[in-house]
């Protein structure tokens, strides 16, 4: 996805480089033409040629002698070209920019047309900038919602998919593609707009997963109620993990590598049981997800939401449970052939 034509923008600015260098070469020579030629002050020469090159049609400083009509004459001629070429390039510039701007909104909206099941981050800030791009390396689509200019030049160099309004506004979560999202992630600096969000969002899409961010004490009830799912608060997380590295400091390093650490060998998936599934129907003992694939099952999530921890081996493995496993990185992918897994 393209959002300009460098090329195009280079002779563009070189043009007007050259507009202007010649502009000022026009006024510096005019204004000493008349400064040698009539006798005149700086002030009146340069006066007198800036009224010439623009053909404003005011009269003359003072009479002229014929060297002194001679010379205006070949700078109305050489001034006026210039100037014209001047004006053509920064009209040129600008209806350019204009269209770029049009062909890469257009060109934007089309993408995000096509999209389905990405993932909807109202909200750029720090947290939102965070979300969007641990999403990004994970193979998750996105598409932004914010409305402030200097996130707007930030998502077009960064060439990701935006929608530049505000996410309160139905036309921009419509815009978005929310009939078409997996999920959305409201994380606006405001809890009466994450709010709002997530009311506006659940109506549009009942069916759309939504995890707010909440920050004001008592946020979190409001924002459960309005429709949300999951409710984040940064604030009390991060005070968690301070407490925890304090408390159980080894417990803490052990999580930062395995949640945190992008080369890390050992890694947490969740993967939930598709109905063809060769695990369906198998106990953990029978599976050899443990012996063979050198993965541990920590919890079983089943359908109805229940969650078994530290499953026994004799456990049976049934369509639609959501199995949560650490091990090497390599083994997830066989894993994951093995439970056909399906996107919640």
């Amino acid at each position: 996805m393209s959002h300009g034509h460098p090329v195009g923008g280079f002779l563009v600015q070189t043009r007007l480089l050259i507009g202007i260098t010649l502009s000022l070469a026009v006024l510096a020579g005019g204004t000493l033409g008349y400064y040698w030629l009539e006798g005149w002050d700086l002030f009146d020469s340069l006066y007198m040629t800036i009224i010439t090159v623009t053909t404003v049609g005011f009269g003359e400083v003072r009479p002229l002698s014929p060297e002194g009509r001679t010379f205006t004459m070949v700078l109305l001629l050489v001034g006026v070209g210039i100037i014209l070429y001047l004006m053509t390039t920064m009209t040129q510039m600008v209806v350019e920019g204009k269209i770029r701007e049009a062909l890469g909104r257009r060109s934007v909206q089309k993408h995000i047309r096509s999209m389905r099941g990405h993932f909807i981050v109202c909200g750029y800030g720090r947290i939102g900038s965070q979300v969007a791009q641990m999403l990004r390396e994970n193979g998750v689509k996105t598409v932004i919602v914010d409305s402030s200019d200097r996130i707007r030049d930030r998502l077009t160099e960064a060439n990701q998919e935006f929608i530049f309004g505000s996410a309160t506004e139905d036309e921009c979560l419509m815009a978005a593609g929310i009939d078409r999202a997996r999920g959305l992630v409201a994380s606006v600096s405001s809890d009466a707009d994450n709010v709002f969000i997530t009311l506006t969002a659940k109506g549009m899409n009942p069916n759309l997963m939504v995890i707010a961010r909440a920050t004001e004490p008592g946020s979190e009830l409001k924002l459960k109620r309005a429709g949300a799912d999951k409710v984040v608060s940064p604030y009390f997380i991060g005070a968690r993990r301070i407490a925890q590295m304090v408390i159980r400091p080894t417990v803490a390093d052990f999580v930062d590598l395995t949640f945190h650490t992008s080369d890390m060998a050992l890694r947490m998936e969740e993967l939930t049981v598709g109905p063809k599934a060769e695990l369906v129907g198998v106990t953990l003992m029978d599976s050899g997800i443990r012996k063979n694939l050198d993965v541990i099952v920590l919890a079983i999530k089943k359908p109805g939401g229940g969650m078994v921890f530290n499953p026994p081996a004799s456990t049976v493995v049934e369509v639609g449970d959501t199995l949560v496993t650490m091990g090497p990185r390599q083994s997830m992918n066989r894993l994951g052939q093995m439970a056909d897994a399906v996107e919640d």
